[in-house]
């Protein structure tokens, strides 16, 4: 949209700006603009004049706004954000790292502002400017540059990495960690989208390769990489010494005035805690925590400002109000400091860590700066020496009034102005152009605006702007979508990275854990280890059961095995081995599967031959009401839509279910199934499982249907008899044509005149009645089930063919990811984090999981934050209490709610931004998966405190959360713990409750594996039993420990070659190895030369391959498929080498093998060629 610059360029006032620019003048002034029309003034001013600008906002929702709108205007531009990233002066044991790695974007980038052509323009909330920085030379000092061709040892490569602030991992899965395999090392810097592998050849660089972190394969070839720092706190050499021992004098003068002070709990925690990080800063490691010291190392103020080149202009929007901000933090923070230094938990210096107001302003004033104001009040503490003032109006919406919209337009020609009406679809341009000309509007469509539009002249463009306006001096007018049709349709923006891949079966085995063996059951996984069969060493899975029996898992069979999977709390009883037990337990589970497929495929049957109502193509309303969608649709959300409407316009009745978290888009689903529906003169019944809901879906129906004569209703507690039962009878007479209600809805006063499509929300909060009468339903109207607890892959996988379901996977995008903390109880803490929230009109959840004592907690919250309104509510309560409270809270009459749980699903309330979870180890890792899940849905930074008591002492179950919980704020085991038990409990409540038993029986994995079969079973198909071959041969075909040093990674990979099927598949892994690990060595080679020998033999139905003196046995299954002629041939070509015999109903066949100047490798390469010659 660069063509709208022109507009303004070719005012005398920006001439003014910029005249006064080249004069040398340092400070100005503009008042008069506001919103998108500033911005349109700093991208024409940014754009060519200099490397880097850097905007200031007063918060995070305004800079995203900025960002959006410069990044339209200036489409070649780098435009990026500075979030905010806080520092907790506390015992932090983890949090996240997706705001740091946006922050170290930013940096990166102005290192290289430089010495790029490009511009970037940062854009930062005034608090994110606030934390002083490691000087910039530096940061880019420490910056790594490496070429294809240097020479580099990568052992030295590991200790700069590590001086860079990044961590030695065994996986590198996230930004800041990197590995070391020999002579391959994987990094993943944070400011790059994917990790990078180097090979070397002894000291040289041999090649760098991109790869994946779901697969671990490497891919595009890279010649150079530039590494920056994996902090923001970087140290030199020669700084070390001094910053210890600055830390370590202030440690002894604190340390005094504490003892003197006489509080011993406060001196015996300074003593621990601070005795404890001096000592790690003598080991001169990166560690948790160490960015607070940062002060002791830099005595001198650094901050974002002196890594702007020097003409970098600086825009700050409304300074008085970035003061108000900026003295604000200050005071909170003074306030918390000073607490914490009572308490020992700070040192003085640390405060410095942050810029004063004077530092702040002092930063601004030493660029050359330009201040905007909407109105003409000029801040005491700025001295502009060039004041300039626009005339400009924001613009109003339309409503979708296109006759009004004309008029105001020919107004606007007439008066000289150009006219551009901004749209962010072609079929909303083209839909939008007809409708002008109908009103006489002489306009016309450009696919760009990369021209300035003459006077006079009226545009439809591609475009989008946070806000349309008249800009009286530039003889401008912009209409935005929002304007024009009430709403518009933001963009999504794209994300840096894949935010986490789908999560495939679970395979992250531990020692320990809990493993089931398909023939023997459950037992207790001890690790892998060798054994030396005579001269040959293998290794096996140790597996413990129940007494002291132990079973040797050959590595070949780890096929055999899967991590036991229940919910989280699941304690599995361990089988018992040779006993009778675990096969009766599979045979009960075997059954209930079946139960359940031919269930479900009756259902199936039934629906196939009961003739539904066919709905029609859309029409144009349906292509203009999703028009005003305010979202682009995701590729999970289009199939779905496609899904739904195809259910629709088919004869058979729909019964679909829509599975995606809250936010991911479901109600969309619903309301375009919905709009098709009343379309065609029939009627809509939304059902939910609680009143309050019932309001939100309200509120979001009748705010979508607003613009249509379509009458929507709500029938819940909320409504008087009377007014029920006048909707009754509306409903009845058709004059109602959408309903939304809770379970009021199925009662037998309820009839319809023409109901043709039925929305439930979350069926399995149901009770057993209301399920049957919509299990009625199901065979006479379409259905569509909307569900926020995720459905396994492996489990949707199985039922296709018997139901229909669509998943939503793809995560909003548009938010600020939710800065998650997991660190110690701290009253401080906790009223801080209170108050920041409060400070930004936001709202909070406390979490605190005992009812007994919920109102104690109340009391003691409000000790901290008197001004705070607060009210507690939980399960317990009447329902119509539970509901007024939380309809309160939603509406704003408290900043707090202190409650359980039963925020974990289904509420969206986007002013609660701050989450705090009390002792959070007594909470499941997917309850506090989706607890977090309840903020960050605005556009707003978010935040997850989540805190455990100090020295509690921890059974070994909460032991296990804990250390789960540290790695929770990455995409690590936590998260995928966390996404595994979630989908348990979807594959509950959408197999039915009682199948948790089942699951918890035999593990999921399993399940899904006997269910999968009984839908085939039941649908006729046939179930292909896959004989699973025993190889045993006298080799040695194990991964070395150094080759492999991981044992997880090593029992991933025994599964992978284990559960290879198709020969083409081998050479391919065994790219892959070499790729991540190096070449192979020998025992890997014969590792999957075995597994060519298991996947070739079981292809012929062989049950086991072994060697004995002198030849080679190999045992049929009875259902084998060799031919006669087949064996004739065989016979012919090997003579007497080979013997064919039967017995017991077993096929054998013995092949000699030569032995004569043979060794192993070539005796496995005959065997081969062997089993090669049985299956042509």
């Amino acid at each position: 949209m660069k063509g709208l610059l022109t507009n303004i360029i070719n005012t005398a006032e920006y001439s003014s700006l910029v005249k006064a620019f080249d004069a040398g003048c340092r400070q100005q002034q503009v008042f008069g603009l506001t919103g998108s029309q500033r911005n349109l003034l700093v991208a024409a001013l940014a754009e060519n004049r200099c490397p880097a600008a850097l905007v200031i906002t007063a918060g995070e929702a305004e800079a995203g706004q900025v960002c959006d709108d410069l990044s339209s205007l200036l489409p070649g531009v780098q435009v990026e954000q500075f979030p905010v990233y806080e520092l907790l002066p506390y015992h932090v044991l983890a949090h996240g790292k997706e705001v740091l790695s946006g922050r170290l974007w930013v940096l990166e980038s102005l290192c290289n502002a430089t010495s790029t052509e490009e511009t970037i323009i940062v854009v930062a909330p005034v608090e994110a400017l606030m934390r002083r920085l490691s000087p910039p030379d530096v940061f880019a000092a420490k910056q790594l540059k490496l070429s294809v061709g240097d020479r580099l040892d990568p052992g030295e490569l590991a200790r700069r990495l590590v001086a860079m602030g990044f961590e030695r991992v065994d996986l590198v899965e996230s930004p800041g960690h990197f590995s070391t395999r020999g002579g391959i090392v994987d990094v993943f810097p944070p400011t790059r989208n994917m990790p990078v592998r180097m090979e070397f050849f002894d000291d040289e660089v041999d090649s760098i390769r991109n790869f994946e972190v779901g697969s671990q394969r490497s891919g595009d070839k890279l010649n150079q990489l530039v590494i920056f720092p994996a902090r923001e706190f970087v140290v030199s050499e020669e700084m070390w010494p001094l910053g210890r021992g600055a830390v370590r004098a202030e440690y002894r003068i604190q340390q005094r005035k504490l003892s003197r002070a006489g509080d011993p709990a406060a001196l015996r925690f300074f003593e621990e805690h601070f005795g404890r990080l001096t000592d790690m800063l003598n080991d001169g490691f990166y560690f948790q925590g160490l960015e607070l010291f940062l002060p002791y190392f830099y005595p001198r103020t650094v901050s974002l400002f002196d890594y702007l080149p020097l003409a970098a202009p600086v825009f700050l929007y409304e300074p008085g109000k970035i003061r108000e901000i900026v003295h604000s933090i200050q005071r909170e923070r003074a306030e918390t400091y000073s607490d914490l230094l009572i308490r020992g938990k700070v040192l003085p210096g640390q405060v410095k860590g942050y810029l004063e107001w004077d530092e702040f302003i002092n930063g601004v004033t030493s660029k050359r700066a330009v201040y905007f104001s909407f109105m003409p009040r000029q801040a005491t503490f700025i001295r502009p020496q060039n004041i300039i003032n626009f005339s400009a109006k924001s613009m109003h919406s339309f409503m979708g009034r296109t006759d009004m919209l004309a008029g105001e337009i020919k107004n606007w020609r007439r008066n000289g102005n150009a006219v551009v009406l901004l749209v962010t679809g072609s079929d909303r341009g083209s839909h939008l152009l007809d409708t002008l000309r109908d009103e006489k509007v002489d306009v016309y469509y450009i696919s760009s605006l990369d021209q300035e539009v003459q006077a006079g002249n009226v545009v439809i463009a591609h475009g989008q702007l946070s806000g349309g306006f008249e800009l009286v001096n530039a003889r401008l007018v912009v209409i935005t979508e929002g304007e024009i049709f009430g709403q518009r349709k933001r963009k999504r923006r794209e994300q840096q990275r894949e935010s986490g891949s789908r999560l495939e079966p679970f395979t992250d085995l531990k020692t320990g854990d809990h493993v089931v063996h398909v023939n023997h059951g459950i037992g207790r996984y001890q690790g892998i280890v060798p054994l030396d069969i005579g001269d040959i060493r293998k290794e096996y899975l140790l597996i413990k059961y129940a007494g002291e029996d132990k079973l040797y898992v050959p590595t070949d069979q780890v096929g055999m095995l899967q991590k036991y999977l229940g919910a989280e709390a699941d304690a599995p009883k361990l089988s018992k081995l040779g006993g009778a037990e675990w096969a009766r337990v599979k045979s009960r589970v075997r059954e209930a599967v079946r139960d359940i497929a031919q269930d479900l495929l009756k259902l199936y049957a039934a629906r196939e031959t009961v003739q539904g109502y066919a709905f029609g193509p859309d029409t144009v309303w349906q292509r203009e009401f999703e028009d005003n969608f305010p979202y682009e649709e995701t590729m999970d959300q289009t199939k779905a839509i496609s899904d739904v409407k195809r259910d629709m316009e088919s004869r058979r009745t729909m019964d679909r279910l829509l599975c995606g978290d809250v936010g991911y888009g479901k109600t969309e689903v619903a309301l375009r199934a919905a709009f098709k529906t009343v379309m065609e003169g029939k009627q809509v019944a939304v059902l939910v499982p609680t009143t309050i809901l019932a309001q939100q879906h309200y509120n979001t129906f009748r705010e979508r249907f607003s613009r249509y004569p379509v009458q929507v209703e709500m029938l819940s507690r909320f409504r008087t008899h009377r007014e029920q039962r006048q909707i009754v009878l509306n409903l009845k007479e058709g004059r109602v044509d959408i309903v939304i209600g809770t379970h009021r809805l199925v009662q037998d006063d309820i009839a319809f005149k023409d109901l043709g499509l039925v929305v439930v929300d979350e069926e399995q909060r149901f009770g057993v009645s209301h399920k049957e009468k919509l299990k009625q339903m199901r065979n006479t109207v379409d259905v569509l089930t909307l569900t926020a607890t995720p459905i396994p892959r492996t489990l949707h996988m199985s039922l296709v063919g018997v139901r229909d379901t669509s998943l939503l996977e793809t995560p909003p995008e548009n938010r600020f990811p939710v800065q998650t903390y997991v660190l110690e109880e701290d009253p401080v803490l906790i009223r801080e984090a209170i108050r920041r929230e409060m400070n930004r009109d936001g709202q909070v959840y406390f979490v605190h999981n005992r009812v007994v004592d919920l109102d104690r907690v109340a009391h003691w919250i409000k000790s901290l934050v008197p001004e705070a309104r607060i009210i507690t509510a939980h399960g317990q309560m009447r329902e119509d209490e539970l509901e007024q409270i939380m309809l309160d809270f939603i509406d704003g009459a408290y900043d707090i709610l202190v409650c359980t749980t039963i925020i974990e699903s289904g509420l969206d309330i986007p002013n609660v931004n701050t989450l705090i979870v009390k002792e959070a180890n007594n909470f499941g890792l997917a309850q506090l998966y989706q607890l977090r899940g309840r903020v960050g849905r605005a556009n707003r930074l978010a935040y997850a405190y989540l805190t455990f008591r100090k020295d509690r002492v921890l059974n070994e179950v909460a032991e296990k959360r804990m250390a789960a919980i540290r790695e929770f704020t990455e995409f690590g085991s936590g998260y995928k713990i966390a996404m595994r038990d979630l989908e348990i409990r979807g594959a509950g409540n959408l197999l039915g409750a009682e199948q948790h038993g089942h699951i918890a029986a035999v593990g999921f994995d399993l399940y899904c594996r006997l269910l999968e079969e009984a839908v085939q079973e039941a649908r006729g198909q046939n179930v292909e039993q896959l004989v699973d071959t025993v190889v045993e041969l006298p080799v040695e075909a194990y991964i070395p420990v150094d080759y492999i040093p991981d044992s997880n990674q090593k029992v991933e990979l025994y599964r992978r070659i284990a559960s290879l099927r198709v020969e083409d598949d081998i050479p391919e892994l065994e790219e892959e190895l070499v790729d991540r690990f190096g070449d192979l060595p020998s025992p890997v080679l014969n590792l999957l030369r075995v597994a060519r020998i298991r996947v070739v033999a079981g292809r012929l139905k062989i049950k086991s391959v072994n060697r004995q003196s002198g030849f080679y046995r190999l045992l049929f299954a009875g259902s084998h498929n060799l031919t006669g002629e087949r064996l004739v041939a065989v016979g012919e070509r090997y003579h007497h080498r080979v013997k064919f015999s039967y017995s017991d109903n077993d096929f054998e066949i013995r092949f000699r093998f030569r032995e004569a100047g043979r060794n192993p490798d070539e005796q496995l390469r005959e065997l081969e060629r062997f089993l090669q010659s049985l299956a042509e």
